[in-house]
């Protein structure tokens, strides 16, 4: 997937607006259009360095990607870096855990590629 933000608002109770745009372009695949998923995110609580808090809600037109999800983002010192945790609650019933799962690995992954890249 590639990420696109469409706008971006960081402050607590800020939002942001998110497209993901599906690589392979398998129809049907996406919650907004047939590529493409679509969320507009609200930041309900930052604690700097530590915790990010957010409510997030998919753009789709199919009742099984209803609902706020919640995720919690925390952020603990660990040796000369930071232990990066994600949880999540309310995942709507139409995203497949492996699928979810995968997705919050590949997130840490990018993230992990993107702070311990060297000059």
């Amino acid at each position: 997937m590639t990420g696109e933000m469409l706008y971006f608002e960081f402050h607590e109770g800020g939002t942001y607006r998110m497209r993901l745009t599906y690589m392979d372009q398998q129809a049907g695949q996406g919650k907004t259009t047939e590529t493409s998923d679509e969320m507009e995110v609200r930041l309900t609580r930052l604690e700097p360095s530590h915790r990010i808090e957010q409510n997030v809600v998919f753009e789709s037109d199919d009742p099984a990607f209803a609902g706020i999800k919640r995720m919690v983002w925390t952020f603990e010192p660990e040796g000369s870096g930071a232990l990066v945790t994600v949880r999540t609650e309310n995942v709507p019933a139409g995203i497949k855990s492996e699928d979810h799962e995968a997705a919050m690995k590949s997130t840490l992954d990018n993230l992990a590629a993107f702070v311990e890249h060297d000059d």
